[in-house]
């Protein structure tokens, strides 16, 4: 399927690794000019090593600084906006009685205000120009709580009622706001979650993935590929009318109707 988004200026954060990376690759199948964001030169290096017209920039986006300066670099090398998908940062996964009200606010730094910050500059400019859409990749821990996952449960669930906000408020700018929630995925980041589930549990890394495994009806976790074909679509006109909704993508581990 023609996706229709050829030359489509598109800002991916996190796009160094994982569901980011995946992103960035098919964007660029598709045709689009793409441009990743990290905070590390070398994961910047290895990703553009493999995608091929990608342009990367690294900055901490918990920094609003540096997050606006990444967008207006963007923009003056590339064009203006038209699709951002925001994969960076990741709540440290800590154990309840591990946390405290300093992991708490490094929590909301490192997952929500690492979107938020590069959101707001670029919701704006997508109103203005009158057509734009964003695709938040949060997580389910938002929606379900885990005693491994409190301070960065917390910070998604904020993401998502920021996504459908925002959403309502720019609609009627010709705006997108899409959340993506998915469940566990072969990335660097559910392996540390893994991690700390084992040492909750007192077990092995390899008895936790199996239980978590256990617990996924369709029988596995999912790819980061499986995330970005679905980002890509709601990114494009064949999604249009689709704004304001949070989409779990568990492989049915949450039957749950919201």
């Amino acid at each position: 399927m023609d996706l229709g988004l050829k030359d489509k200026v598109v800002l991916i954060t996190g796009g160094s690794k994982g569901i980011g990376y995946a992103c960035a690759e098919l964007f660029l199948s598709e045709g689009a000019r793409v441009a990743i964001c990290s905070r590390a030169q070398a994961n910047i290096d290895t990703a553009l090593s493999k995608l091929s017209g990608a342009r990367g920039y690294v900055a901490d986006l918990t920094s609003d600084q540096q997050a606006l300066e990444v967008v207006d670099k963007v923009e003056a090398e590339i064009g203006p906006i038209d699709i951002l998908v925001n994969s960076a940062g990741a709540a440290m996964r800590t154990p309840v009685q591990d946390l405290t009200p300093s992991i708490w606010r490094a929590a909301m730094d490192a997952k929500y205000f690492s979107y938020i910050n590069v959101l707001d500059p670029v919701i704006k400019r997508m109103g203005g120009r009158g057509s734009g859409a964003v695709i938040n990749i949060i997580g389910n821990g938002g929606k379900i709580a885990s005693p491994t996952h409190l301070a960065g449960g917390a910070a998604n669930a904020a993401l998502m009622l920021a996504s459908v906000g925002l959403a309502n408020a720019y609609a009627g700018q010709g705006v997108r706001v899409v959340g993506l929630n998915p469940g566990l995925t072969e990335t660097d980041r559910v392996a540390e979650g893994l991690k700390a589930s084992a040492k909750l549990a007192g077990s092995t890394e390899e008895e936790a993935l199996a239980d978590a495994l256990r617990r996924i009806p369709i029988g596995r976790m999912a790819d980061p590929a499986d995330i970005a074909n679905v980002a890509a679509f709601l990114s494009s006109a064949k999604a249009s009318y689709v704004t304001g909704v949070v989409i779990s993508m568990d492989g049915a581990q949450v039957p749950v109707v919201v």
